[in-house]
């Protein structure tokens, strides 16, 4: 019989759940070191390998995204069945293995194999950790939590920058590939013999329920939920521009602004780490306070941090001077990906405990096809379209173009909120149709 489901009654006290959204935190950030220090790369592997700027698109884009969304949901119902710690710490030690195996490409096709294998096996990283958290922490600190869990975005990403940039720096990208692949290994026993699985639906007051859900009747029912199709979509299509200039900011500053790798690494790896990981915290646990009154503010938080988000992306991209830009892209990262975690809180509110995992995964296969998938590639196609008329400075305009999707996504949420109150009583429809 699987661990999770032996009878278990047991909570675990405060300072042991802080301690696994520490170690799920911990795995995130390697998630995101290991998926983001491709962008650092992308001009020094562009040059030894011969690639164009579409091709490095596809590389950072659906080379990785078809794959991580693909397995993400098959995943997602082992782990709404199975063992969520030994998921997790298997996909760890799969990405970081292929992670390291990027340094030893000899080919474009070399690289977009392993950078596939990096996409499996990141597959069973946020689905079965969205579960646990929301397991470890009930629903009035949930959206604190998985923003919290969240922030394992910046920090990676800001650790891959910097380790990306200053590995260059001093030997070449082939090294940086092995300094960030092979330490998740390691976290990954840690991950597998001190994370105890807890029972489904442990932080609720009723308890877990038994009806397991297929795949098919997830989708249906999160079909039925118009507030979820308008957040998945809204979220998507922000995580298009979040993946777009995640992926291409660091070739826009050295290419217009003449910013070496290093200095490129140290202004992005501070950047995001302070100002993302801010934002996250501060806009998880504002949501949470607000949504005790209205849990519509999980969805509205998303469109404000938009409008607010908008005049300083404007402003970053067509500064002419390199410290006024990168100081308005501070506040591009503080606001960034802030949607995220209200929106996984919602998504969890929306649907039952058995669904959790299989709901997270269905929100980020639309937001990493979107997103991760188009994002970095239609930077990269742009680059190259645009480049007769723009030359070097081609880059500016595809960002720009892209980072006007931000407009639709905040109309989005916007729509999302109206069905919200609506779309909660569902979920106690269908127990009483089960």
């Amino acid at each position: 019989m699987p661990e999770e489901q032996k009878p278990q009654k047991e909570r675990f006290s405060p300072g042991y759940s802080r301690y696994v959204l520490g170690v799920l935190f911990l795995v995130y950030v390697f998630n995101f070191i290991d998926r983001q220090i491709l962008s650092i790369l992308i001009d020094p592997i562009k040059e030894e390998l011969g690639a164009s700027d579409t091709q490095m698109g596809f590389l950072t884009g659906f080379a990785f995204a078809i794959f991580y969304t693909g397995f993400g949901i098959p995943i997602a119902r082992w782990a709404d069945r199975g063992v969520r710690r030994s998921i997790i710490a298997l996909g760890l030690t799969v990405w970081s293995v292929m992670t390291a195996l990027c340094g030893l490409a000899q080919s474009f096709l070399h690289l977009a194999l392993a950078r596939i294998g990096v996409g499996i096996g990141e597959a069973a990283g946020s689905p079965p950790a969205h579960s646990l958290i929301s397991d470890y922490f009930p629903p009035e600190r949930r959206a604190a939590a998985l923003s919290i869990y969240s922030i394992g975005i910046p920090v990676g990403v800001a650790l891959g920058y910097l380790a990306g940039g200053w590995m260059v720096e001093f030997f070449d990208w082939r090294a940086a590939f092995f300094v960030v692949g092979i330490p998740g290994v390691l976290l990954a026993v840690v991950m597998r013999l001190t994370v105890r699985e807890p029972p489904r639906g442990m932080s609720e007051a009723a308890g877990a329920d038994t009806e397991s859900y297929s795949l098919g009747e997830v989708v249906r029912f999160l079909r039925s939920l118009r507030s979820f199709m308008l957040l998945a979509v809204a979220s998507g299509i922000a995580s298009l521009t979040a993946y777009g200039f995640g992926a291409w900011v660091p070739p826009f500053l050295g290419r217009v602004h003449g910013m070496g790798s290093g200095e490129i690494g140290t202004w992005m790896g501070i950047e995001t780490g302070v100002g993302g990981a801010l934002g996250m915290v501060i806009t998880g646990m504002v949501a949470d306070r607000l949504a005790k009154r209205d849990p519509r503010w999980y969805v509205w938080i998303g469109a404000l941090t938009i409008a607010v988000y908008f005049p300083f992306m404007i402003a970053f991209l067509l500064l002419d001077q390199a410290i006024p830009a990168i100081l308005s892209y501070f506040v591009v990262l503080a606001l960034g990906a802030v949607y995220l975690g209200p929106a996984i809180a919602m998504t969890h509110a929306l649907v039952t405990v058995r669904m959790r995992a299989l709901a997270s995964s269905v929100l980020l296969f639309v937001l990493n096809l979107i997103g991760m998938g188009l994002g970095p590639q239609m930077v990269g196609y742009l680059n190259d379209r645009l480049a007769p008329l723009y030359g070097i400075e081609s880059i500016r305009y595809s960002l720009l173009w892209v980072g006007m999707a931000k407009l639709l996504a905040l109309v989005l949420f916007m729509l999302a909120a109206k069905h919200v109150k609506e779309d909660l009583k569902a979920k106690d429809r269908l127990g009483q149709s089960g």
